[in-house]
């Protein structure tokens, strides 16, 4: 059986803002890394909508923005949602019951 690992940016009282603030380089390389090493990703719908930004190149991007985008991108995504009807490159849409 696989191992299921779920991880997400937060401050230490909780909070969650993926608009606020953006990582700085360590924390991508870590990200990155761990992005690296998975077999896959799950996502409901609002995620994966934030984390389709990784799909297009931004030629103002940093180096390891790009190393990330280039991981990302390179792993399969199963993305968990009723209301979409299609996803993008390497993603697989569950849109029954699971």
């Amino acid at each position: 059986m696989a191992k299921f690992v779920f991880g997400m940016n937060l401050s230490l009282d909780g909070y969650v803002d993926h608009q606020a603030f953006a990582p700085d380089p360590g924390l991508f390389g870590h990200w990155t890394e761990q992005v690296r090493g998975l077999t896959g990703s799950l996502y409901g719908r609002r995620l994966y909508e934030i984390m389709r930004y990784w799909d297009v190149d931004d030629p103002g991007w940093t180096e390891a923005e790009r190393d990330f985008a280039t991981a990302w991108r390179n792993q399969p995504k199963w993305v968990v949602s009723r209301s979409l009807t299609s996803v993008g490159p390497n993603a697989t849409l569950v849109g029954q019951d699971v």
